[in-house]
């Protein structure tokens, strides 16, 4: 285990371990990373694709239920948004650390500190943003959402039994969204702040020359 302290020195205070703590959070990172953007991926292309298939199913629907399909292509499209209008924050930290450790001396352990400092605010940032999309109100704006829905179709067109179905499949996606979305940065943080650097994660496979070395 690492400890995560600062000695004394005379000009201020000094990192301990900077290059271990730095690689150990740009490695924790870029996991979470990848896994944040695979279910972001994976969401947004299914939900698209959804949304895609009510509309090709229009033509071929008595004239009177098209609104249950529009209503249905609208909410996907609804639900793609967030994917591409505010990703996780790690996805765009991630590669940005990255990019800092490839371009800083790290010889130096004054810059490296700097560094390493940058890196932990990173971390604790991806860590908030992870639990804001998990919080209680994520959760209420889901189903406030989808009751909407529900109500749209239901008190505006008497298709009680389609919105039925549009809220509560649309509930369920979004509740499924929420509980599958990545955490990696909230743990990692959690271990970080304990001073437990003992959790590995695996080296990035490509880039970085210092993954050999960790």
């Amino acid at each position: 285990m690492l400890a995560v302290v600062t000695a004394a020195r005379s000009g201020g205070a000094t990192c301990v371990a900077p290059r271990e703590r730095l690689f150990w959070i740009a490695r924790h990172l870029e996991l979470d990373a990848r896994r944040g953007r695979v279910w972001a991926l994976g969401w947004g292309v299914g939900i698209g694709a959804a949304g895609a298939a009510s509309l090709m199913a229009v033509p071929f629907v008595e004239p009177s239920t098209r609104v249950d399909w529009y209503t249905g292509a609208a909410t996907a499209a609804v639900g793609v948004v967030p994917f591409v209008v505010s990703p996780l924050t790690v996805t765009r930290d991630a590669p940005k650390l990255g990019e800092l450790i490839a371009t800083t001396p790290l010889a130096d352990d004054d810059q490296t500190c700097a560094l390493l400092a940058k890196a932990e605010v990173m971390l604790r940032d991806d860590a908030a943003n992870e639990r804001r999309n998990r919080a209680w109100y994520i959760h209420v704006g889901n189903l406030a959402f989808n009751t909407g829905v529900f109500l749209f179709l239901g008190l505006g067109f008497h298709h009680w039994s389609a919105g039925a179905v549009n809220g509560l499949a649309g509930a369920a996606v979004g509740e499924a969204i929420i509980f599958t979305q990545p955490t990696g940065a909230i743990r990692a943080a959690e271990a970080y702040d304990r001073g437990d650097l003992s959790a590995s994660a695996p080296p990035r496979a490509w880039g970085w020359a210092w993954a050999a070395t960790f």
